[in-house]
């Protein structure tokens, strides 16, 4: 299980886009998230007539790595630490840290 999980919103802690509150749209295996409009590269690509596409510069979101982002709780409005434990009736749940509630999935 992990701590942050693809339709989580997220608050980007580092970087140019710090402090930017989007929904995760990927998650990567190697412990990479890509936000929706956050960590924004320029890609530059060459014309291709075989397959179609049409050259020039493409905006597109770049992964960060998930240690750069933290859940948001909408009760404090802010990022949040997320933790793990196991209720009474068998089910492992992510919780906010600072709260003890449990985040909705």
């Amino acid at each position: 299980m992990r701590k942050i999980k693809k339709g989580d919103q997220v608050v980007i802690s580092v970087g140019k886009s710090k402090g930017h509150r989007g929904v995760v749209t990927r998650v990567f295996p190697n412990d990479r998230v890509v936000v929706e409009s956050a960590n924004m590269v320029k890609r530059h690509t060459r014309p291709n007539p075989r397959s179609g596409t049409a050259g020039g510069i493409v905006e597109k979101e770049a992964p960060i790595h998930i240690s750069n982002v933290a859940l948001y709780n909408p009760q404090t409005k802010k990022a949040d630490k997320v933790g793990f434990k196991v209720l009474e009736d068998g089910r492992k749940v992510r919780y906010f840290k600072s709260s003890g509630e449990v985040v909705e999935t």
